[in-house]
């Protein structure tokens, strides 16, 4: 089986701290979440805005009709 290369080398300090200067590589951060909605609730608030658009039109003429009478 052939070997596989790795593209991190391993480096492992007799004492002190590591740190290493110009060299230019890859950094591993946390996975950054972005905020999506689902269709559901996007069709629950459709839903929603109809239903108090109805209301509002309900409520309209029925003030309508009071003033008329």
């Amino acid at each position: 089986m052939a070997e596989v290369k790795s593209m991190f080398w391993e480096f492992l300090p007799k004492q002190g701290q590591v740190s290493a200067k110009n060299i230019t590589t890859m950094v591993l951060c946390k996975p950054k979440l972005l905020h999506l909605k689902f269709l559901t609730l996007e069709k629950l608030e459709k839903m929603q805005q109809a239903t108090q658009e109805m209301i509002h039109q309900q409520e309209m003429a029925e003030n309508e009709q009071q003033i008329t009478h």
